[in-house]
């Protein structure tokens, strides 16, 4: 699942989203930049590799000859090379104009965006205490040039003359949607307001960016901190041999289980002992609630000030300022939808429930940590449908290798293994072409788990498509998941559920990969806004459980055996298994969210204890105490842990299923997964595409049609009269 964050208007765009996408929050001290006083000497940056070229296959960045102290250094003369650009365009005496003000600015600070990109991604996947420290202080530094950016006058001035000049300009489609989303930013982050309001708003950013840096620290910490250690056969009764392979640690002598989703979920559905699941369960729901790293202090202060910073902006909430740009429109457009999935959700897991407490043994009192073990006995029970039945046929290299198959036949991409240095020994690439053979792009995977890396799954860039002033760069993408490293010279067997990870990820990779966009401002998943940009990583689940998809990647690691037929209809049968739980714990979690960013500044005063405030909103909604939702406020990253990311939008999606239903039912009425005609709408106005028109536009472009939401609840197994 892409969390993206810019640094100020897109030239600084860093790819570290949970799932891709794009933001337009603002960030930093419009003051600052003129007053912190940063230098860097000559002497500092001698042998710095981010000053020299990058002779490297693709242009890669040097990982081997990167170190951390070459970071700081660079930050710092990017920054006042950015600054000199900016001055000079903001300076320029010569009338404004599109090239000379909104593209001489989309190309401005290439240093700085070429360290911030490397910087951002391994901080995401190499983090050490160092990098940790240095976060802290790089990412204030950035947030004020981005407001330094942002709210100067005579650069706004400028811009808003070629704005008001568009329609008797020259300009082709790209010109005009980059003069477009360059004005809209700049008036949401505060261009036009007065002097003092703009300096409130910087020092809101200035305090929001050192909080979610915070946050995010104080997380990694607690999930780190956090490991079940198991020594006796009772403490690992259940679990399969190739997952206690994967959790064997040689140095401790014991299994080690942590809090990485993936292990999570595998020991909370294989453990036969019960005591050891409530220890893992609540390891993984009280993260970050007490000691040095205790985030509820900080989800309140974040929610206060987003609040207060929301109002100065003009709006009546966060949510408000959000949603403006996001096709759900408002709060209320956001709320209505999830409920409307919400009731029949619920409704179904209350039903799961009375099922599941049916089996639970006389005497014991079914509880939250019990849920997704006997909801696996119920699917044996029905399906006769044992996960480890199917990991056998899911290895890794035959999944992958499935997704590059099924995006040949789609779109007639193709990808050969290449041999680049990456961050990490783990990490493997492919060059991607399109069909007449020209380079599209670098795709490089890091796929397993560590300590170093954050949770989660997602998509993310070292560099941007380009083409500006003939000068034409294609995008390094990656893709990031957190599978168990298994043993030396043993297969990655994967669960059903990390297989449509994969492909779900592999989606956003294409976005980026194949787009024909040259403004970085909205070229791949830059520009859409969060409730389209999972569309095109979602729509690609569906071809996961297509039987002419099994065929290709679902063989025995061993003998190479197509997954049997008689398999395959039990995982179609059971495709709804459970999805009132699924449903109701991500609703519940997206509710969360809207609720904390619809406060008015007042409102948000009021909360002192954010653990009260979440019990509250969550049992206003009804959901039933054996249901978590799938993260607590203190663990919701996607919200908290970034100024961008997913604040007051997690519901995006649910709302991108509407589209991804939708958007594959064309292919079932088509009978054909592969139908080239819609595969070509598909590439044209999907994943060429970018940003380049408004989001509900290009969906009908693609579609033909405006996305009815049917297809969601029948996927779902849920009524579709519901009002």
């Amino acid at each position: 699942m892409k969390i993206r964050s810019l640094f100020g208007l897109g030239l600084l765009a860093v790819a570290l989203g949970a799932c891709g996408g794009g933001s337009e929050e603002a960030a930093g001290d419009a003051a600052g930049a003129a007053t912190d006083g940063i230098s860097v000497t000559a002497a500092e940056l001698a042998g710095n590799p981010f000053l020299e070229d990058w002779d490297t296959p693709f242009g890669v960045p040097p990982f081997g000859a990167i170190e951390n102290g070459h970071y700081m250094p660079a930050f710092k003369k990017g920054i006042l090379e950015l600054r000199d650009e900016v001055a000079a365009i903001a300076a320029n005496a010569e009338a404004p104009t599109f090239g000379n003000t909104v593209v001489a600015l989309e190309a401005a600070g290439p240093l700085l965006t070429k360290v911030s990109y490397t910087f951002g991604n391994i901080t995401n996947t190499e983090l050490d205490d160092e990098l940790a420290g240095l976060e802290a202080k790089v990412n204030p530094m950035l947030t004020r040039e981005s407001d330094a950016i942002t709210m100067n006058p005579d650069l706004w001035a400028r811009i808003e003359a070629v704005y008001d000049a568009r329609e008797s300009l020259d300009l082709d489609e790209q010109d005009a949607r980059l003069l477009e989303l360059t004005h809209r930013r700049f008036v949401r982050a505060g261009a036009a307001l007065a002097p003092e309001v703009k300096d409130r708003v910087a020092a809101l950013n200035a305090e929001l960016s050192a909080l979610t840096t915070k946050f995010a620290q104080n997380l990694l910490a607690a999930t780190k901190g956090f490991t079940l250690e198991l020594t006796t056969e009772d403490e690992v009764a259940g679990l399969s041999d190739d997952f206690k392979a994967a959790i064997w640690n040689e140095d401790k002598q014991a299994w080690v289980v942590g809090l990485n989703r993936s292990s999570f979920e595998s020991f909370m559905v294989q453990s036969e002992n019960r005591e050891l699941r409530e220890k893992l369960f609540d390891g993984y729901r009280l993260r970050a609630t007490d000691g040095d790293v205790d985030n509820g202090p900080l989800i309140v202060e974040i929610a206060q000030l987003r609040a207060q910073r929301a109002e100065l902006l003009g709006y009546d909430s966060h949510a408000h300022y959000i949603l403006e740009t996001r096709m759900a429109k408002t709060p209320k457009g956001a709320e209505d939808f999830l409920l409307r999935v919400w009731r029949p959700g619920l409704e179904q897991a209350r039903k799961e429930r009375a099922d599941i407490q049916a089996m639970t043994p006389e005497g014991e009192t079914f509880a939250a940590h019990d849920w997704w073990h006997y909801a696996e006995k119920l699917r044996l029970q029905r399906y006769d449908l044992d996960e480890n039945a199917t990991k056998p046929y899911l290895k890794l290299e035959n999944v992958r290798a499935g997704a590059f198959e099924m995006a040949n036949r789609l779109f007639g991409v193709t990808f050969e293994p290449v041999d680049v240095e990456g961050w990490n020994p783990v990490v493997e690439s492919f060059e991607i072409r399109n069909a007449d053979g020209e380079h599209l792009g670098l795709f490089m995977n890091d796929m397993y788990a560590r300590d170093s890396k954050r949770g989660g799954a997602w998509m993310s860039s070292y560099r941007m498509a380009s083409d500006i002033g003939g000068k034409a760069v294609r995008p390094l993408i990656t893709n990031n998941l957190n599978l168990p490293m298994p043993p030396e010279g043993e297969p990655t067997l994967m669960r059903f559920s990390d297989v449509e990870t994969l492909f779900h990820e592999f989606g956003h990779g294409l976005h980026g990969l194949m787009t024909q966009i040259r403004y970085p401002t909205f070229a791949g998943t830059s520009g859409s806004p969060r409730d389209y940009t999972e569309f095109p990583a979602q729509i690609l689940e569906h071809w996961t459980s297509q039987p002419e998809m099994l065929e290709i990647y679902a063989r025995h690691y061993e003998t190479g055996e197509v997954m049997p037929t008689a398999l395959v209809e039990r995982i179609l049968l059971a495709g709804n298994h459970n999805q009132g739980f699924n449903t109701t714990e991500y609703i519940a979690a997206s509710l969360l969210d809207l609720r904390w960013h619809t406060l008015s500044s007042a409102e948000a005063a009021q909360i002192t204890d954010a653990r009260a405030f979440e019990k509250q909103v969550l049992e206003e909604y009804g959901l039933i105490p054996e249901i978590e939702p799938r993260y607590r406020s203190q663990y919701f990253s996607h919200v908290f842990a970034s100024t961008t990311g997913y604040s007051a939008g997690y519901y995006a999606y649910l709302w991108s299923e509407i589209l991804d239903a939708d958007g594959f039912d064309a292919f079932r009425q088509a009978e054909n997964i592969w139908d080239p005609e819609i595969a070509a709408r598909l590439r044209q106005w999907v994943y060429e595409a970018g940003g380049l028109r408004e989001a509900d536009e290009l969906y009908r472009n693609f579609r033909g049609q405006d996305p009815s939401i049917e297809p969601l609840l029948e996927g779902r197994g849920f009524a579709t009269d519901e009002g």
